[in-house]
């Protein structure tokens, strides 16, 4: 950068040098170190540069006079103070540009305004910075002006094409493409702003696929062959960012070619408003330009906009019968020029030049004045501070700058050719992108750009009359068809191998993609090529990195998703769903004697035996006294009590039940027995059944922690995985070429130099079992989750369109009717879960043992409470409890009351109803006798 500064400002020397018309005002000028005018100088000199005769030229120069005469006949700006206007014709030339600049700075001027052209802007730019005067640009839009350091003294008055690449990147966004092709003239104007729209379509994950560069002023002949060439390409959303004065001839050749029909987009930036808006449109222009979609730089309706355009109409010049844009901001320019240098000496600003010394020494003391006629001035850097500070509303809008020497709040109008002229779309701006309001009503809302929700535009008619989004591709018409890899397999070739037939290749991967094919809207012209030699299958990462290397533009076959081929390549949307199981041998086990004990675990029998007991002694209490059954020698009770607990299992009791609590109890105990026979009966089953099916390797977790030898299929991302992911010794792997290895491998197992399993995905897994009829099983759970799709190379618009062909596949059961063509549905039994998660403990009947428990609890509680209350009324008539008692006296009080409360429990339920029938006889007779004696005596 540095060697290219010294060198421009070579040439600005080398330039000066060559100014013969500045020597005479070099030789009137004081020779002095410095010059100094009054504070209010009756006269202020002021530049402009920008060519005259150009689209931009010939509205900008009549609004830079106009602009002149309005502030010169404004009493109340610069106090009498008049402007004098120079201008320049840099005739689109970079060199005559520097030249007339160096002319410009001879006559000190405290300010310039243009030029129109940013590579011209690059140049003087270096001048104006040594002279510290202020530069003033209305039209120069390149973005990289915006470098601070660079170009200090530069100030742009419109809107850098930074904002409006972005813009563009918003529009591809919201119709969704992903690719564009920029056409560009090539200078700096051009290649700079299409160098920031591709970081802006980055953003939005989309990208500029091919840059077409044109020459500034290219003939139709050289147009024409730039665009035959991009009209090969795949991509069909154009981007045009060139100068006005030639613009329009890309579209006649456009149209010419019929690249101005359905199917193709064209987006102009701003250069296509301005060349409209600057005079009056020709019918056959408008028919060139039908579906375009333009950017034009959006100024809001204001007094001041109407005040500019009321003052146009009176300017009566011929070549300016209208006016673009940049002829507002060369207005307000003007303006803001003004209002700076009011202020800034009503702050006691000076208008100073001073010689540069450095300009002395480059004289070498010839004393020349065509290189000592150029000063400084002073207080430059002092007005370009005034100047960022301005603050006002101009005819394009508000003319106010951010931190980084921008305007504020840029904008734009999106604009749709059609018709006998165009239509508005909608807005974009920086605060709240692409929106159907007005920017300046939303400017006081909070920004909304993230979301593509919030974004919203009017319906557009694209080229060839349609409002249906174009696609925004197509493939390449250049007799060119899709290279398609296709994996050339030896194993399981169901899926896809080699065929004699015109495709080249078969199978149910094959088919798949064919059929998916056939529902796109557009032919896609393809070719299978075989991947490998036919006597070992592929390595699948292989053909991935091919279709990454451009050797093949997909690959089609049954290529699984992984996580490390989706960073090279995109796929599709899965079309077969897979996943590593593993395989092993089926193998009979012989039955342990104690087999029938698995169902249940130890606590579990403990519990219920324990329960079985509790609740046979419970209806023996609960019967005992009412029920003959349940009575006799203390022998045969205990004898009753193990017999009717454990026959209640089989549901073969012989003893009645006579007590309503009893009855209860019976009735939740036999519905608990039920539940408990149910339960072992189906656990024993599944148990016996499980062993007649195990393996010694009952999953993936038994298989990597053993040391045992792992089979994998040939060319299969299986191997990678195992070594990297689960850590798996390579020196256990053994590679395995088709089905016939598979099965020897297996049935030789570990010990005669063959596999204890073969781990490999289940659509292969599925095919292998039924092939073998089921001889061997699959054991565990499938341990991971993938699919299979077709691969192409990055950002293929294929991938998408497939992907959503292949949903309809799915959806219309065509998906299904291939795979039922090309695959048997035969199913083989699956171990798993192991034998032990069979078995049933007290966690699955806690809540009915808890059921039965209280049940019981609470009869019991309620029997004791009765017999109680019994005791209590047969305590209470006095006398023993038990007739005929001869216990000693001097027997405890409590041993005396449990024997007593013992003897009611064993006595049957009529005794202790006699006895209170007794009792109320007794208690009748006694008090008939009491009424006797108290009778009196006749």
């Amino acid at each position: 950068m540095k060697a290219c500064l010294y060198m421009k400002r070579a040439l600005v020397f080398l330039i000066s040098c060559l100014c013969v018309t500045m020597e005479a005002m070099g030789n009137a000028r004081n020779s002095s170190a410095s010059s100094t005018s009054s504070v209010s100088p009756k006269v202020l000199n002021i530049g402009a540069l920008f060519t005259f005769n150009s689209t931009i030229g010939r509205s900008a120069g009549p609004a830079l006079t106009a602009a002149i005469r309005d502030v010169n006949s404004d009493s109340s700006i610069l106090n009498g103070t008049k402007l004098n206007l120079i201008l320049q014709d840099t005739n689109c030339s970079g060199f005559l540009g520097t030249f007339e600049a160096m002319q410009l700075m001879g006559k000190d001027i405290v300010a310039a305004l243009g030029p129109q052209s940013s590579g011209i802007a690059h140049s003087i730019s270096f001048i104006m910075n040594e002279l510290h005067v202020p530069l003033l640009s209305f039209a120069a839009t390149d973005p990289t002006l915006s470098a601070q350091h660079q170009y200090p003294y530069f100030l742009r008055t419109t809107i850098s094409d930074h904002f409006q690449m972005y813009a563009v990147a918003d529009l591809v966004s919201y119709f969704g493409w992903g690719e564009v092709v920029a056409v560009f003239v090539d200078d700096d104007y051009g290649r700079n702003g299409i160098s920031v729209l591709g970081d802006a379509l980055a953003t939005k994950r989309a990208k500029i696929s091919y840059k077409a560069a044109l020459t500034p002023g290219a003939s139709r002949t050289e147009i024409d062959s730039m665009l035959v060439g991009v009209n090969l390409l795949e991509t069909r959303v154009f981007v045009v960012h060139v100068n006005p004065d030639s613009g329009m001839n890309i579209f006649s050749v456009a149209s010419k070619l019929g690249m101005m029909n359905n199917g193709y987009v064209w987006i102009a930036t701003d250069w296509l408003t301005s060349l409209l808006d600057s005079s009056e449109v020709e019918p056959e222009t408008l028919e060139l330009l039908q579906g375009v979609v333009a950017l034009r730089h959006h100024t809001p309706d204001s007094d001041a906009k109407t005040r500019f355009a009321t003052t146009w109409r009176g300017l009566k010049s011929k070549e300016a019968t209208r006016f673009n844009t940049y002829a507002l901001y060369a207005y307000d320019s003007v303006w803001l020029l003004a209002r700076a240098l009011n202020e800034f000496f009503a702050s006691g600003g000076a208008i100073t030049f001073s010689d540069d010394p450095r300009l002395q020494e480059a004289d070498g003391g010839s004393k020349n004045a065509r290189i000592t006629s150029l000063r400084v001035f002073n207080e430059g850097s002092r007005l370009l501070q005034v100047l960022l500070r301005m603050n006002f509303s101009g005819a394009a809008g508000r003319v106010q700058f951010d931190s980084s020497k921008n305007l504020v709040n840029p904008s734009f109008d999106v604009l749709n050719f059609g018709g006998t002229g165009w239509r508005s779309l909608g807005y974009w701006s920086n605060h709240s992108g692409l929106s159907t309001v007005p920017p300046e009503s939303q400017h006081t809302k909070p920004s909304n750009t993230s979301s593509k929700t919030s974004q919203h535009l009017y319906g557009v008619i694209w080229p060839g009359e349609t409002t249906k989004r174009p696609r925004g591709w197509v493939f390449p018409d250049n007799g060119k068809p899709l290279r398609i890899a296709v994996p050339y397999r030896v194993s399981f070739p169901s899926f896809v191998t080699k065929d004699e037939g015109p495709l080249g290749a078969k199978g149910f991967c094959i088919d798949v993609f064919e059929a998916a094919l056939a529902l796109l809207p557009y032919p896609v012209p393809h070719q299978y090529i075989l991947f490998g030699d036919g006597k070992r299958n592929p390595s699948y990462d292989n053909i991935v990195n091919d279709v990454v290397q451009d050797k093949y533009d997909a690959a089609v076959g049954d290529v699984t998703i992984t996580t490390n081929r989706t960073r090279l390549v995109d796929f599709t949307q899965p079309y077969m769903d897979s996943g590593l199981v593993v395989v092993a041998p089926m193998q009979k086990v012989k039955s342990s004697p104690w087999a029938f004990l698995k169902p249940f675990t130890w606590q579990m029998w403990a519990v219920t035996g324990v329960l079985f007991l509790f609740v046979g002694t419970v209806v023996w209490i609960l019967e005992h006294r009412m029920n003959a059954e349940f009575r006799g020698p203390p022998s045969q009770q205990l004898v009753t009590v193990f017999w009717f607990s454990f026959s209640t299992m089989f549901f073969s009791h012989r003893e009645n039940t006579v007590s309503t609590l009893g009855r209860l109890v019976l009735i939740l105990w036999l519905f608990t027995v039920l539940v408990i026979n149910s339960s072992y009966t189906a656990s024993l089953t599944s148990i016996l059944t499980v062993q007649q099916l195990s393996s010694r390797i009952q999953g993936i977790d038994s298989l990597t922690t053993s040391w045992e030898p792992i089979g994998i299929q040939d060319g299969s991302f299986v191997y990678r995985y195992l070594v990297d992911d689960l850590h798996v010794a390579e020196s256990r792997l053994r590679v395995l070429k088709g089905e016939d290895e598979y099965i020897r491998a297996l049935e030789r197992g570990p010990s005669g130099g063959g596999v204890a399993a073969i781990i490999d995905e289940l659509p292969y897994v599925e095919l292998f079992l039924s092939n073998t009829r089921c001889q061997f099983i699959t054991v565990g759970q499938e341990f991971t989750k993938s699919g299979w799709g077709f691969a192409f190379q990055r950002d293929s618009p294929l991938a998408v369109d497939l992907s959503t062909t292949i949903l309809q596949l799915s959806e219309n059961g065509e998906l299904q009717r291939i795979h039922d063509k090309w695959l048997p549905r035969e199913r083989c039994s699956t171990l798993e879960e192991p034998t032990d998660d069979a078995r049933l403990s007290l966690k699955s009947f806690w809540g009915l043992f808890l059921i039965c428990g209280v049940t019981c609890v609470g009869a019991l509680a309620f029997f004791f409470g009765r017999v109680c209350f019994q005791y209590n009324r047969l305590s209470a008539d006095g006398g023993p409890v038990t007739p005929g008692s001869t216990e000693p006296a001097i027997q405890s009080r409590i041993c005396g009351l449990f024997k007593a409360l013992m003897d009611i429990i064993d006595r049957k339920e009529t005794e202790i109803k006699d006895m209170f029938r007794q009792m109320r006889e007794d208690s009748n007779r006694e008090a008939e006798a009491g009424r006797d004696s108290n009778r009196p005596s006749s």
